[in-house]
Parts: C-alpha cells; structure tokens; sequence
C-alpha cells in the first residue's frame, strides 16, 4: 500500500479533521501545513496529488503514537527512512496499544483469518528466521477491521 492510502485511511478510521490531523504532524514536531495535508488526501489521479514521503508518514505515526498513548519522556522514536508494511503495522499497534489477540479479531471482522503465529512473524526484526513480510492484503485488512470497530460496517 502506498503511505498516502494509510494515511486516507487513518483519518477516516479516527474521523480526524484537517486540524488534528496537523496536531498529529505537530505531536512529532513536524511542521505540516493544511496545503500539504490536502495534496496528501487527494486521490492518486488528481493533478494536484503529491506522494508523501515515508519519512513524512513516519513522523505522522509517530505522532499518532504520542496523540494516542502520550508523549514519551526522554528518546523520541526513530524516524525510519524507509518505511515497510511491517513497520506502518507495528507503529500502529503499538498507538492503539492493543495485544495479538485485539489484532486477529480486528482482522477477523473482514472474514479474513490469520494464526498468532503468523502474526508474530510480522512484528520480528527482519534478520530473524521467522520473520515474514507484511503483504498489502494484511495491512488492509486490518484497517478495514479497525474502520468496522470503531465506525461501524
């Protein structure tokens, strides 16, 4: 999934209006402006659409992470460079801060199923043996299900 689809995603899942979602930007100390934010949302065929970049959709998970949970005294997380389904996943289990069980039956909601094990898989770092890559059909499902538990079918 390309960064700008989560992020139309997230805010409808959240029901985050402009101003929040800048908050959001703003809780990761970064600077984003309301022209940004729309060019973001636009769809991918709009002339006016701009790609937003994964260490923007970084800094916005990360502020999503301390909107949701709170700011973190001390070490602020890591900016990742280049973001993975895995990593995009990981940030946000770790804003709604919920267990493995929360995630297979928000997945579940989409009539999609998965074993904890495999959903392990995902959250390893990438040099274990059991590490397994996050497909766009996972990710997707799993906002789905978040989008049916908190906004309904």
């Amino acid at each position: 999934m390309i960064n700008n689809d989560v992020l139309r995603r997230v805010r409808y899942i959240f029901d985050f209006s402009d101003s929040q979602m800048i908050d959001v930007f703003a809780m990761a100390d970064y600077p984003a402006s309301i022209a940004d934010l729309h060019s973001w949302l636009r769809k991918d065929d709009d002339p006016e659409f701009k790609e937003i970049s994964d260490i923007q959709f970084s800094l916005f998970l990360n502020g999503l992470i301390n909107t949701k949970r709170g700011k973190k005294e001390g070490v602020e997380a890591p900016v990742e460079r280049r973001l993975t389904n895995n990593i995009i996943f990981r940030k946000l289990k770790i804003a709604l801060n919920v267990q493995a069980e929360e995630i297979l039956e928000t997945i579940a909601l989409t009539g999609f199923n998965m074993s904890k094990h495999e959903l392990s898989a995902l959250f390893r770092k990438p040099d274990n043996r059991q590490y397994r890559l996050c497909k766009d059909q996972i990710l997707r499902n799993f906002l789905k299900g978040l989008q049916i538990q908190l906004r309904g079918e």
